[in-house]
């Protein structure tokens, strides 16, 4: 009786839990764009090739401390057409943000446009140093995102 009873009180849900759990699982990675990702950050000496179908267009590698950051940002994926774009940089040494600058809705596909529609980035960066530009773009409905990065100095 008492052995029926741990069964009943301690394995039975323990059974029943894994099966739901593996159950939901499976579901949801059944789902586009959804995957298992047990490395985020990839093994070290990856070797695998990134596609990427956003592009940073007019980077230049060093500028002055008057020198203005001026980028546009080229995406060749039609799904991500009236997104959200997002451009930051980032001071390389510390890692911090510098400046943020965010495009919502940007609608590019009928025209085959250079994000900002409408707009321009354009920043002053007056402290000398080593910096990265990270471009994002999310999709209208914020389920997926694309990115891309350069580094550049300021002299």
């Amino acid at each position: 009786m008492v052995t029926r009873l741990v069964y009943i009180v301690f394995i039975l849900p323990i059974v029943l839990s894994i099966t739901f759990g593996s159950l939901v699982l499976a579901d949801v990675l059944q789902e586009p764009g959804r995957e298992l990702n047990m490395w985020p950050n990839g093994p070290t000496n990856s070797t695998i090739p990134t596609v990427t179908s956003i592009t940073i267009v007019g980077l230049e590698k060093q500028y002055t401390t008057s020198t203005p950051v001026q980028i546009q940002v080229k995406v060749d994926d039609s799904s991500f057409d009236c997104g959200d774009l997002y451009i930051t940089i980032y001071s390389s040494e510390t890692s911090l943000p510098i400046t943020q600058s965010g495009f919502l809705e940007q609608c590019f596909a009928k025209n085959g446009e250079f994000l900002p529609i409408g707009d321009q980035f354009s920043e002053i960066i007056v402290n000398p140093g080593k910096y990265e530009l990270m471009v994002k773009m999310n999709d209208q409905n914020q389920k997926s995102s694309i990115t891309a990065s350069e580094k550049f100095t300021i002299k």
